[in-house]
């Protein structure tokens, strides 16, 4: 009779992935990190344990929106204070937090519990191309890119 493999935290090693999200569309490139993170591409994939890799993300600022996103879309969120409701769009947060906008992403592609907090502090995201996690030798993810559009299209 065959068991169900179950895999357990100690057995779990953990590689880091470096993506480079220059002309990436915002919600497909989250959809992939979001994966990578709860370790869904690996054969071991278990739902309660934390055996997803890390992710390092350079190039956040050159993220691309498709349609009018980048001016229609509205992030809301709320100070904790009476109307402390607070509205920005990906335009203004591209200009101050650029790195926000892809975690914003992720994290609504993760699940709302404590595995989901835990992950996402597995997701380092960095505005330009350098970034402080060389010593972990990072390899680079493999990713569609974006087709340019032509006259045809």
């Amino acid at each position: 009779m065959m068991k169900t493999h179950m895999p357990k935290p100690a057995e779990v090693e953990e590689k880091w992935w470096l993506v480079d999200a220059e002309d990436q569309i915002v919600g497909r490139l989250a959809a992939r990190i979001a994966k990578v993170l709860l370790g869904k591409t690996r054969p071991t994939y278990a739902p309660h344990i934390k055996n997803g890799d890390c992710v390092v993300v350079i190039n956040a600022e050159k993220v691309v929106f498709t349609g009018r996103k980048l001016t229609q879309k509205v992030y809301h969120r709320h100070t904790g204070y009476p109307s402390g409701g607070r509205e920005t769009t990906p335009q203004r947060l591209l200009e101050k937090k650029p790195e926000e906008i892809l975690r914003l992403a992720v994290w609504g592609m993760m699940p709302k519990t404590r595995l989901g907090r835990s992950l996402m502090k597995r997701l380092r995201i960095f505005a330009g191309p350098q970034h402080d996690h060389a010593a972990q030798k990072p390899q680079p993810l493999p990713l569609k890119t974006r087709r340019a559009r032509t006259e045809e299209n």
